[in-house]
């Protein structure tokens, strides 16, 4: 498929063709290359599809979720569940891509598999109003709050450079798998908020990673445990007014979703899908340089999926 082809399958909502060629001039991501069918890639980058959809074709390319699944094993599911508002204002994670990914989790034999977050506004409502906890729940999931000191234990983060204690909730400390599952939105503080900012929601004490470089600290604690999976939710984007955002105009619909184990190189992917040079959102390169990832996506094996 042409570049040109491949773009005209996008539907960009609200923006006009200034913006529609933007994005395209930033997508090289996309532009494919020739694989073997059964390779198993370092990285998939889908477009074009449902949530779930995306999902299920994507996760083939890394080996499938038994690859990272594994009988009995216990599963933490993290998305955005930040904030009181629907799917559509694109501040939480898409609750279909959260129910699939349950789904695959459980159907490779997980024994249990938990979704939280720790949310910003009232977490009954961001869970509710969101979506999540309903998804989740239909898809077996047990959905557990984030919003008391007392799930949270303190650990040291031996190669952090500021932050090197934070107080991080039980369930990650406990679990066999962890699984983190970011949407793509712009962020006022961050720039954007992908995968390694995603794990703010974590812990308990966000406040000091703001209040002491928070680039840094977002690059620090992405040391300590690194996800072993990281599944981009870009299929609505907020493109302005992060984290929150005001209304749906300030989303646009990308149908797009990139999955890796490496929180660098799928975070630097994004950001070009996003329309934003990496080098210009200062964790990625920190994490980078600290060992958490690489940013060169020239490196990986992407396979590049249109639905």
């Amino acid at each position: 498929m042409k570049r040109r082809e491949f773009f005209s399958k996008s539907v960009i909502a609200g923006l006009g063709t200034a913006a529609y060629l933007k994005f395209g001039n930033n997508l090289s991501l996309f532009a494919n290359t020739k694989t073997a069918p059964d390779e198993i890639f370092d990285m998939a980058a889908i477009r074009g599809g449902e949530p779930d959809a995306m999902f299920d074709r994507g996760i083939k390319s890394l080996g499938g979720i038994k690859r990272f699944v594994k009988p009995n094993q216990t599963v933490v599911v993290k998305p955005n569940i930040g904030w009181d508002v629907v799917p559509e204002r694109a501040a939480n994670t898409n609750p279909a891509l959260v129910k699939q990914i349950v789904k695959h989790c459980l159907d490779a034999g997980a024994k249990d598999v938990y979704v939280f977050d720790n949310t910003c506004d009232n977490w009954a409502r961001c869970y509710s109003n969101s979506g999540i906890e309903k998804a989740a729940k239909e898809a077996g999931a047990k959905v557990v709050p984030g919003n008391t000191e007392r799930y949270y234990q303190s650990v040291e983060v031996p190669k952090g450079k500021r932050l090197t204690q934070a107080k991080v909730h039980e369930l990650i400390l406990n679990s066999d798998v962890f699984i983190n599952v970011p949407i793509l939105k712009n962020h006022g503080g961050a720039t954007l908020t992908i995968a390694m900012k995603n794990l703010m929601g974590i812990v308990w004490d966000r406040g000091y990673w703001h209040r002491n470089d928070l680039h840094q600290c977002i690059a620090d604690f992405a040391t300590y445990r690194k996800p072993d999976l990281n599944i981009v939710d870009a299929y609505f984007v907020m493109k302005r007014n992060g984290p929150r955002g005001v209304s749906v105009e300030d989303v646009v619909t990308m149908k797009s979703q990139i999955i890796s184990t490496d929180m660098v190189a799928v975070d630097t992917a994004a950001a070009k899908l996003f329309g934003i040079e990496p080098e210009k959102i200062g964790h990625i390169g920190l994490a980078e340089e600290l060992g958490v990832g690489i940013n060169d996506l020239t490196k990986l094996k992407i396979d590049r999926i249109i639905l």
